[in-house]
């Protein structure tokens, strides 16, 4: 049986070229974790998309598994936020100028991969986080987003 790799670091990637992956065939999408104290968690989705430039790259993602907590769902069907883009639906101010980040944030959010990195666990808003693993905004050691077509 031939062994299926994760590829495409999704952070890095651009949104255009999400929009394209992931138009062209289901993609599943799968972020891993760790803590400073060496705990690592996962989470899979077996449906990623995002869409066009004139739907502000929507979010789609769906069918999650894992043991990190579904993070995501809060952020599904949103418009991706910059700080010159301000898309969330926070009513007084832009998340993503607030917090230095790029996201697809909702009123709030639950997961923030583009936070601001810091060197040791802190507990608050802004940072690298998956609120829904220990339901607490922990700053997280690392995070990686990737995407691969679904088989």
């Amino acid at each position: 049986m031939k062994k299926r790799t994760w590829y495409i670091d999704m952070v890095f990637t651009g949104n255009d070229m999400l929009h394209k992956l992931t138009s062209l065939k289901t993609q599943e999408l799968r972020v891993d974790m760790e803590r400073f104290n060496g705990e690592k968690a996962y989470a899979v989705y077996s449906r990623f998309s995002v869409g066009d430039e004139t739907s502000k790259y929507k979010l789609e993602v769906q069918g999650y598994s894992g043991n990190a907590g579904d993070s995501l769902d809060y952020h599904n069907n949103m418009k991706f936020s910059t700080p010159d883009q301000d898309n969330d639906r926070h009513s007084s101010s832009n998340l993503a100028a607030k917090y230095r980040s790029a996201w697809w944030f909702n009123i709030w959010y639950r997961a923030n991969p583009n936070g601001q990195y810091i060197d040791s666990e802190k507990t608050g808003p802004g940072y690298i986080s998956w609120y829904y693993w220990k339901h607490s905004h922990i700053s997280l050691k690392s995070i990686q987003l990737m995407i691969r077509p679904r088989a």
